[in-house]
């Protein structure tokens, strides 16, 4: 019996009802359906209470789900792609991604168009595209205090957010540089067009095997962004005697002591897309986020 599986955003209704229908439609098909919210993939923030609020990656896994499923369909928005990819990624399953939100950046279909493509998935007429995907570390007195996977980007600031701090970073072998900045971060391509762009990153094309570092805000007309190959991971180590605070994908946090350091590397699953047609990536940025669109009408 084939397997599959639906992840959804039961805070929407919307998506909690297409849930429940499609799992009926698959079930009568002759499918083995496995379901979970995306609630699941949220790490959860630390807390001066709970100062380590931390999940092992291959816990994440949902029940039911593993290797051998065929495809699972991710009802949400962007929120929700991102926490799926971080319960399935270490499975290598691909998500189908159905936008039931607002943006819709990284979803392929829409709510209406999803008869269509459940039977090019039954038909197997689909392609997979595959996104790098980080693994982040904390580390205190050699042991791993902290990890998680993220898709878009790993984000280390002070709290509050406006106060400078200093960072001492090193890039695979290079020696280590101190950039002075209200945080930086470390972004896939995939995250190139999300909080790395707002602070003023490039853009880069997906499948490009690169990494960005962005700082946020710095004070000094020399730290810019920086593009590097992926293979090289990144060590940060915080520079003053104050509190840090780390995110991932901007639904996880830990804190980051001065004596800790931050390790950032390529993570051994891809995040795996379900693409019923020919990826355009250009296309998605005109229509998303209106890159390329004149400001003024042409003459005729």
């Amino acid at each position: 019996m084939p397997k599959a599986g639906i992840i959804y955003n039961d805070d929407k209704p919307i998506a909690c009802q297409v849930a429940t229908d499609l799992e009926a439609k698959l079930t009568s098909l002759g499918w083995d359906v496995a379901l979970a919210t995306g609630a699941g993939g949220i790490l959860g923030y630390a807390s001066p209470e709970s100062p380590i609020c931390h999940t092992p990656i291959d816990r994440l896994v949902p029940p039911g789900f593993d290797s051998e499923m065929k495809f699972a369909i991710v009802l949400g928005g962007d929120g929700t792609v991102l926490s799926a990819f971080r319960q399935v990624a270490p499975c290598n399953i691909p998500l189908l991604a159905v936008n039931t939100g607002h943006l819709g950046f990284l979803t392929e279909i829409l709510l209406n168009q999803l008869p269509a493509a459940l039977d090019a998935l039954l038909s197997e007429d689909y392609e997979i595209e595959e996104r790098t995907m980080l693994h982040v570390q904390i580390i205190r007195e050699e042991a791993m205090l902290w990890e998680a996977l993220c898709l878009n980007e790993m984000v280390l600031h002070r709290e509050p957010l406006t106060s400078m701090c200093h960072f001492e970073i090193s890039v695979g072998r290079h020696n280590r540089v101190d950039i002075g900045a209200d945080g930086i971060i470390v972004s896939t391509p995939t995250g190139s067009t999300a909080y790395a762009l707002s602070a003023g990153g490039p853009v880069i094309v997906p499948g490009i095997p690169v990494m960005i570092l962005v700082p946020i805000c710095p004070h000094s007309l020399a730290s810019r962004s920086l593009v590097f190959p992926n293979r090289d991971p990144v060590t940060i180590y915080p520079a003053i005697p104050h509190r840090l605070v780390l995110t991932a994908d901007g639904n996880a946090g830990s804190y980051v002591l001065p004596d800790d350091h931050v390790c950032v590397k390529k993570a051994p699953y891809p995040a795996r897309f379900v693409r019923l047609r020919p990826p355009e990536f250009f296309s998605v940025l005109r229509e998303k986020l209106g890159w390329g669109v004149a400001h003024v009408a042409k003459p005729t």
